[in-house]
């Protein structure tokens, strides 16, 4: 029977299993060595974290397409463990799936390590926005694998690729994939996908996925202004050097940026269909209302902008009056050097949209949810990141007065923020087994589309 997007995203959403919890990454190595036992196929090391720890890719089937699959890019987006996982040993057992997809698989189940390892203590549980927030880690850019690959646009130019990014790109470059597929997941309000092309034909099985397992789309703002949108939730990756552009026309320096450009466009040279699905952890009604709400889209923004002004402002001073006293160069105060300082540029990026002629239109609810649910998530992510460099300094034996006082009164705030934003809202949990549904389905219903003939 011949496989096409919609059946091949239909047979993917009937074989998901449900998962109690994330798996660490040795529960992960571990389930990828049994896998490719079975396969009959050794896992393929394809390079070191900075860490040293082993990069595994498992290689399945023997079709003429090569598909790249990789989890772990983000440390703090895990959900792509478990779709790696299903997705691996799905195509070990099911031999007539397989063959109709015509591909050769290359999975990597995390790419990142080091960063997952900084994350485990809430992979268990419980989902909360609390307890995540507060074991929460993402690396500084310049750590991120995603977003170092080299890059060279006017003034910007990044060459600081690490080890792991190193690791993807010999990948790539050694099976010029026809289709990729880098898992991330967000965080609250609706499933939204990025593919690296205009795919006219593919948009409506992608939203029929979420539409099936009772989720929504999130059709309100975009997580960067410039990326184009395709249809409903569905965006056209943009690259770094739109971000440069649009930074520039706000009258910001674009050059002052300390990361590379993504995966999907150092692929881009082998023509390759790079999908992203995006899927959070909990949901929001919101984030899929259209309907229009008594506030402009121009005052939204500047709410926004006035919250992230306010946080740079309270985690800049707390971390300026502990600087003297840290004697530790952690992942978590590296990060929150890098953040704290860029939230004033995201601020300003977003007065500047705010005074634009086109935002003085309505703003949908959707839009108003992602405007002002963004401030609640920096709040809790990097005022979390911080409190755990704080931690490390306590755990070490270096408790100064400044350290001790600035960690109680940034304890005492991050409370208040955890209450405000867990407080009266709509949000639900997702359970894993849909998430991974989602990004299997998607994976499954591109892949096709990036080999079929096109009309």
């Amino acid at each position: 029977m011949t496989m096409t997007p919609a059946r091949a995203g239909q047979e993917a959403l009937q074989r998901i299993p449900e998962f109690a919890t994330i798996p660490s990454v040795d529960e992960l190595n571990r389930d990828f060595t049994e896998i490719a036992e079975r396969a009959g196929a050794p896992l393929r090391r394809i390079g070191t974290s900075r860490l040293g720890e082993p990069l595994w890719a498992l290689t399945v089937g023997d079709g003429p397409a090569q598909a790249v699959v990789f989890g772990g890019v983000h440390p703090n987006e895990p959900i792509g463990a478990l779709t790696a996982t299903h997705l691996a040993r799905t195509l070990v057992d099911d031999d007539d799936l397989r063959e109709r997809l015509g591909y050769t698989w290359h999975i990597v189940p995390c790419i990142d390590p080091d960063g997952a390892r900084l994350n485990e203590a809430w992979f268990a549980g419980p989902y909360t926005r609390g307890h995540y927030a507060r074991h929460f880690y993402r690396p500084a850019p310049d750590e991120q694998v995603e977003w170092t690959f080299p890059f060279s646009y006017k003034r910007a130019y990044f060459d600081r690729m690490m080890p792991e990014t190193v690791a993807l790109m010999r990948l790539i470059d050694d099976t010029k994939p026809a289709f990729m597929c880098s898992l991330h997941n967000g965080e609250h309000g609706g499933i939204y996908y990025y593919v690296s092309r205009e795919t006219p034909g593919l948009y409506e099985h992608l939203h029929a996925i979420p539409e099936e397992l009772g989720l929504p789309l999130d059709t309100g703002e975009p997580e960067v202004p410039y990326v184009p949108r395709l249809a409903d939730a569905i965006f056209r990756a943009a690259g770094s050097e739109e971000a440069y552009d649009f930074t520039e026309a706000a009258g910001l320096d674009p050059a002052d940026r300390d990361a590379g450009t993504s995966s999907w466009a150092y692929a881009e040279k082998y023509g390759t269909l790079s999908l992203v699905t995006e899927v959070p952890y909990w949901s929001h009604p919101d984030a899929n209302d259209g309907e229009p709400t008594e506030e402009t889209y121009a005052e939204v923004l500047k709410v926004r902008a006035e919250g992230l002004d306010e946080l740079a402002t309270m985690l800049g001073d707390t971390l300026r009056a502990a600087e003297p006293d840290l004697s530790v160069q952690s992942p978590f105060l590296r990060a929150s050097r890098a953040f704290i300082p860029a939230f004033v540029k995201v601020a300003q990026q977003e007065h500047y949209r705010s005074e634009q002629a086109e935002a003085a239109r309505q703003a949908t609810k959707a839009e108003r949810f992602g405007c002002l649910d963004l401030v609640h998530m920096f709040r809790l992510r990097y005022g979390g990141m911080l409190l755990r460099a704080f931690d490390g300094e306590l755990a070490i034996g270096n408790g100064t007065p400044t350290i001790r006082e600035q960690h109680a009164a940034l304890s005492a705030v991050y409370d208040s923020w955890v209450a405000e934003a867990e407080a009266g809202t709509s949000s639900e949990p997702i359970p894993l087994g849909k998430l991974a549904a989602v990004q299997y389905a998607a994976i499954l219903a591109t892949c096709v589309y990036a080999i079929a003939p096109q009309s």
